[in-house]
C-alpha cells in the first residue's frame, strides 16, 4: 500500500532554561523562552495526535520527567536522538525506520495531521518530501526509505538551508517534492504571530 501512514518522528529537546529557544531569550528571558518551548511542544503534539501511525519523541535527553510524561500522555515512543550534530541526529533516526519516515520539530505552529498528510502521499511518487520554512530551512522532511544525502555536511540555522537540501537530493538523484511553505517560530518578532490561545499562556508565563 504506496500511501500507508509513515510513522511520525518528532524531534525535541529537555525544557531546560537558558537551552532552548535561545534567541528567544532577550525578549521573554530563559524562563519565559523555556516556558513557549513546553508550550509549542505540546501544542505540535496536540496538532499531529490523530496521526494514525505511530509517533516517536526523539530526544537527546530521554530522562526528562517531562519528557516522559508527555510520552505516556501522548502514547508515545520516546526515543534517544544519537549524533554530534543536527544532520546526524536526523540521518541517524530516520536509518531506524527502514520502510520511511516523516521528521517534525515543534518551532511551527501551523503543523498539523494535514501537512504531514501532504508530504506521507507525496511520498508515493517522490524519494523525499519537505514543507519549506519562510526563513530558508525546513519544517518537515520525510524519506521513502532511509537515505543520508540532505544531511552529510550540511550547516544548519542559516537562510540557505533548504536550498543547500536541494542540491544536496539533486547531486544525489533523489526525487523531491517541496510543499506549501510554512513558518517557525525562531525570533522575537515571530511572537505577535503566535495563535491567540498561545500568545495569551505565554505573555502570563513570560
Amino acid at each position: 500500500m504506496p500511501n500507508r501512514p509513515r510513522p511520525l518522528l518528532i524531534f525535541a529537546k529537555a525544557p531546560i532554561p537558558g537551552q532552548v529557544k535561545t534567541r528567544l531569550i532577550p525578549a521573554l528571558g530563559a524562563e519565559g523562552a523555556c516556558n513557549l518551548y513546553i508550550k509549542l511542544l505540546r501544542h505540535s503534539l496536540q496538532q499531529t495526535i490523530d496521526w494514525p501511525a505511530t509517533r516517536y519523541l526523539y530526544a537527546p535527553q530521554t530522562d526528562h520527567p517531562l519528557l516522559k510524561q508527555l510520552a505516556r500522555e501522548h502514547d508515545l515512543v520516546l526515543c534517544q536522538q544519537v549524533g554530534t550534530d543536527l544532520g546526524k541526529r536526523m540521518t541517524n533516526a530516520l536509518a531506524e525506520h527502514p520502510d520511511g519516515a516523516l521528521l517534525i520539530g515543534s518551532d511551527c505552529p501551523d503543523m498539523n495531521t494535514a501537512a504531514v498528510q501532504q508530504a506521507n502521499a507525496a511520498l508515493a511518487t517522490h524519494d523525499t518530501a519537505i514543507i519549506p520554512s519562510e526563513d530558508g530551512g525546513y519544517v518537515l522532511i520525510a524519506q521513502r526509505e532511509p537515505n543520508p544525502a540532505p544531511f552529510v555536511g550540511m550547516q544548519w540555522s542559516h537562510s540557505n538551508v533548504m536550498r543547500h537540501t536541494r542540491q544536496r537530493l539533486q547531486a544525489a538523484e533523489q526525487s523531491f517534492w517541496i510543499g506549501p511553505t510554512l513558518w517557525d517560530l525562531d525570533e522575537p518578532r515571530d511572537l505577535a504571530r503566535l495563535p491567540l490561545s498561545l500568545r495569551t499562556e505565554i505573555a502570563g508565563a513570560a
